[in-house]
């Protein structure tokens, strides 16, 4: 028997994987003898790094840069392909579990994720490949541009505070420092996330709540990035408002996509590549798949879903189960080709508890779903 284990991190909880061995975990002691690939994925948010090194050699860099309440923070970044591609992510250095517990959309930065940029173009690559996901800004990626050499200034010339409420204030942005190796270097953008840069489906509105806005903020966030969408505009003639995808990471899909030639391009797609999962998932008899929430949400281009696509497409008999903290929309997920889904949540805990103890909740749901396949194979 062949067994896949790909699943997404569950947010919050655990990274992909650790989510992995979790399902691993309750499943071997029922199933010794079986084959196993462990695949953890991510789409671009945090892990996203980690879960390609887990197939590909690459060399690991570490550096201190600013985090999103601009306290210094050790983020790292990697290096494949023979030193020709640089593998990132926003989460490393603008991610939300480095706010320790304390959310402020409206001054977090992701400055920081500038620098890492500039650390991976100071190596040399050829290709950088940037994670959005898991950020905790909301700054419309000025803070990335800053770090990397642009100047915002207000009405009377005084150059900006560092946060996206400042954005409100902005008269110009000046771009004759931004670093030039940005122009010629590739840069693709991973992520799943369609979102344009403002509006009712926006970075501020859709993901703001997440972060920690509350509705004023959410308010005082949408007008500075469509202040921000406007001045930049005016300055390079690109109308990033309403791009899907440039709402990703808090807006730094937008930033990154007028101001240098990135592309984006599907984070799970790209995961999927690069792990060459399709070939270790031929001829899989089980998969075994998920993310924290699975959901109404799932069909639109979420991990789990792509991983049940690629797998179906080479072990089109594969019995595919879902595990999720959170489980919602069931009836919808079978259409999607899911087999059985089930939350690893008990009844009666509270939030705080279910993360704390998201490990063992999984490894003892996956036990269960063993014990109940041992007698149908």
């Amino acid at each position: 028997m062949k067994i896949i284990i790909a699943p997404d991190s569950f947010k919050e909880s655990m990274t992909a994987s650790e989510v992995a061995q979790a399902i691993y975990a309750g499943f071997k002691p029922i199933f010794p003898t079986a084959t196993y690939e462990l695949i953890p994925l991510a789409d671009g948010g945090e892990g996203f790094v980690d879960t390609i090194l887990n197939t590909v050699p690459g060399k690991i860099y570490t550096y201190q840069v600013m985090g999103p309440r601009k306290q210094s923070v050790t983020a790292k970044l990697a290096v494949i392909e023979a030193g020709k591609i640089a593998l990132l992510e926003t989460a490393a250095a603008s991610g939300l579990q480095l706010c320790n517990g304390i959310k402020d959309p409206l001054t977090a930065t992701s400055y920081g994720t500038g620098e890492l940029l500039k650390h991976a173009l100071d190596l040399g690559v050829e290709h950088i490949i940037l994670g959005l996901g898991g950020s905790a800004t909301n700054d419309g990626g000025a803070g990335l541009l800053q770090a990397l050499g642009a100047k915002f200034y207000d009405r009377s010339h005084y150059e900006l505070p560092l946060g996206g409420i400042h954005l409100q204030a902005l008269e110009k942005i000046d771009i004759s420092a931004l670093d030039p190796r940005l122009q010629t270097t590739k840069i693709t953008l991973a992520s799943d996330v369609a979102s344009p840069f403002i509006g009712p489906n926006g970075a501020s509105v859709v993901f703001g709540p997440q972060k920690g806005a509350s509705p004023n903020a959410v308010l005082q966030l949408e007008q500075a990035l469509t202040n921000f969408s406007q001045v930049i505009k005016a300055t390079c003639g690109q109308d990033i408002a309403t791009t899907p995808g440039a709402g990703a990471a808090g807006g730094i899909g937008g930033a990154l996509l007028a101001f240098t030639n990135a592309t984006l391009t599907s984070g799970v797609e790209l995961a999927i590549t690069l792990t060459d999962l399709e070939q270790k998932a031929t001829a899989a008899d089980i998969l075994l798949t998920g993310e924290g929430s699975l959901d109404s949400q799932t069909k639109l281009g979420k991990t789990p879903l792509g991983v049940l696509r690629a797998v179906r497409s080479v072990s089109p008999d594969c019995t595919v189960i879902g595990l999720a903290g959170k489980v919602e929309a069931v009836a919808e997920l079978h259409q999607l080709g899911f087999d059985a889904v089930f939350s690893c949540t008990p009844g009666v805990i509270n939030l705080e508890q279910a993360l704390r103890s998201g490990s063992k909740h999984l490894t003892q749901t996956a036990n269960e779903i063993a014990h109940l396949l041992q007698k149908f194979v």
